[in-house]
């Protein structure tokens, strides 16, 4: 398991949409649980669709969300499975949270659903984690984020 914090470099921190526009494998090969998010996007009918506890969305619709607006998220964990993972599976297991959750910054990391392949992190507006299964994937949050630090580290100081 690795994972990142991005706490410095950027204007701000929990916009998702370079994220999703940048790498691919995220909309192609997941689906995403979206849960606790408290963000507040502009488009109304989106916005609505955010003030409920979670929202399932394909790849495809994460990555259609974020064409529509790119906004910054305060809180919400954005949690990916493998498409053949079906969310009354996911749904047995508590949500995750990112508001009050102190694991993020425990070692050795880990991902708050178990069925999770990666998490993505909004906290508190002021950072974004990502944790991963795949270090694949953390290696390509770093090419666009080269400041992030390695949670592991970042947690020992």
């Amino acid at each position: 398991m690795k994972g990142i914090v991005l706490n410095k470099g950027e204007k701000g921190y929990s916009y998702f949409k370079q994220i999703f526009d940048k790498i691919s494998v995220l909309s192609t090969s997941y689906n995403w649980l979206i849960s606790y998010p408290e963000c507040y996007p502009s488009d109304k009918e989106l916005e609505k669709k955010l003030q409920k506890k979670y929202l399932w969305v394909s790849g495809k619709e994460i990555k259609d969300i974020f064409c529509l607006e790119d906004f910054q998220w305060v809180w919400g964990v954005l949690s990916g499975f493998p498409q053949n993972i079906l969310l009354e599976d996911i749904l047995k297991y508590p949500l995750p949270y990112a508001d009050g959750y102190l694991g993020f910054w425990e070692n050795p990391i880990t991902l708050q659903h178990p069925l999770a392949e990666i998490e993505i992190v909004a906290w508190d507006s002021s950072c974004t984690l990502c944790i991963a299964k795949h270090q694949l994937i953390i290696d390509e949050f770093l090419k666009l984020y080269n400041q992030a630090d390695d949670l592991e580290e970042y947690n020992k100081k």
